[in-house]
């Protein structure tokens, strides 16, 4: 075999120039052009650069250790970036997986409570004996749940509002309607809390839609030219806050926040946490008055009197009426204007800050301030005007 391959090539050099050749290792071809003659090293440290195994009798070990060394530490410093790169990735990454997953055992389990046939979890079944919830669904396809069915929906979920107070999340669940047997409780302190869990996300809903609303209304008025799109937006926009003139100063002004302390203090006050006729039978969590047809009419009202309370077909639908109404009415002037400095001087938006504007919200004035200042006290409600929603893909989170 070996006569065969030293007549095949007649030296060490014409093997390393048909393994060149074999593979088309393109410096070789130039140097041929132009007629110069490799050494048998720089054929050897060619064929090395090329990751092209040398014949097993090859000569200059030196200088072909040190080219490998090189390629080696080149190799080896690509792996070691690529690896610290992996490493950085998935530091990077983790809280977005504990979001996802956050998300997903979110999802599970408002899912088991989505559905009228559901009641406890098969967890709670095994362990614990209990009458089966009550359910009842109505016409307009949303869902009541009782007040304990509700409760063990938020166990569930690890919301409970010590850990909101320390700076967790909210989760983004919208009840439609109220346990109607929230009163039954018994425990003031159980059925504030869940009053308050209840309305929680779906005043935080609402915010984070302004909030974003302002973002985008900011970005428009930087560009010296608005598309399209963006002048049908701030038409929207006008009607929605009810400004005839088109003034910017006064969308500016209009689109804003409501405290979240004023807010679920406001509808403690008009709903009786949660408990009264028109919270139970009409979602009105903020007694607005109405003299169109739906409505409910007062018990025992004056015959003078022809109002009514505005009723509506789901809970997030009388906070965001809530929020116009503070927003575009002009009896709330002032409190816009106070909000609008707090702003100016980078001051958070408190409830108890404003709450001393809205005292033409009821017919008793300053007497309803001052109640109003009472429940955000007595019930710490200023720590939640902090609170924020979950970060979550779904877009309008679980309605029950």
């Amino acid at each position: 075999m070996s006569k065969k391959i030293e007549k095949l090539f007649k030296s060490y050099r014409d093997q390393l120039l048909h393994l060149a050749k074999l593979y088309g290792i393109v410096e070789v071809r130039s140097y041929a052009r132009s007629a110069k003659r490799l050494t048998i090293s720089q054929l050897e440290l060619l064929l090395i650069k090329n990751r092209i195994k040398l014949p097993v009798n090859r000569s200059s070990d030196k200088a072909v250790a040190k080219q490998e060394l090189k390629e080696n530490s080149i190799r080896n410093i690509y792996l070691s970036f690529a690896f610290i790169l992996f490493i950085g990735c998935l530091i990077g990454v983790r809280p977005y997986i504990k979001n996802i997953v956050t998300e997903v055992k979110f999802t599970y389990v408002a899912e088991e409570y989505k559905s009228p046939k559901t009641t406890l979890s098969e967890k709670k079944k095994k362990t614990k004996k209990t009458e089966k919830p009550e359910i009842t669904q109505n016409y307009e396809n949303t869902v009541s749940l009782n007040a304990e069915t509700t409760a063990n929906l938020f166990d569930d979920l690890g919301y409970d509002l010590k850990g909101v107070r320390a700076g967790q999340k909210v989760k983004p669940i919208y009840l439609t309607k109220l346990p109607k047997d929230l009163k039954s409780l018994g425990d003031t302190h159980k059925k504030r809390e869940l009053f308050i869990k209840i309305l929680l996300p779906l005043i935080l809903d609402e915010n984070e839609k302004i909030t974003e609303d302002r973002k985008k209304l900011f970005k428009i008025l930087g560009k010296n030219f608005n598309t399209v799109g963006e002048r049908v937006w701030l038409k929207r926009r006008f009607k929605e806050y009810k400004i005839d003139d088109q003034d910017l100063a006064k969308l500016k002004m209009r689109m804003d926040i409501i405290p979240v302390s004023l807010a679920l203090a406001q509808a403690a006050n008009e709903s009786g946490w949660g408990t009264s006729r028109f919270a139970l039978e009409g979602n009105a969590l903020f007694g607005q008055w109405t003299w169109s047809k739906k409505g409910i009419s007062p018990k025992n009202q004056d015959s003078n009197s022809s109002h009514k309370v505005l009723q509506f077909q789901i809970l997030k639908a009388s906070v965001r009426a809530y929020k116009n109404n503070l927003n575009t009415h002009n009896a709330y002037k002032e409190f816009r204007e106070a909000r609008a400095k707090l702003r100016q001087e980078s001051k958070q938006i408190t409830g108890l800050d404003l709450s001393q504007y809205i005292k033409n919200y009821a017919a008793i004035g300053e007497k309803y301030v001052v109640i109003i200042e009472d429940i955000i006290k007595r019930n710490s409600l200023t720590d939640f005007d902090k609170a924020n929603l979950l970060p979550t893909k779904l877009k309008q989170g679980i309605a029950l």
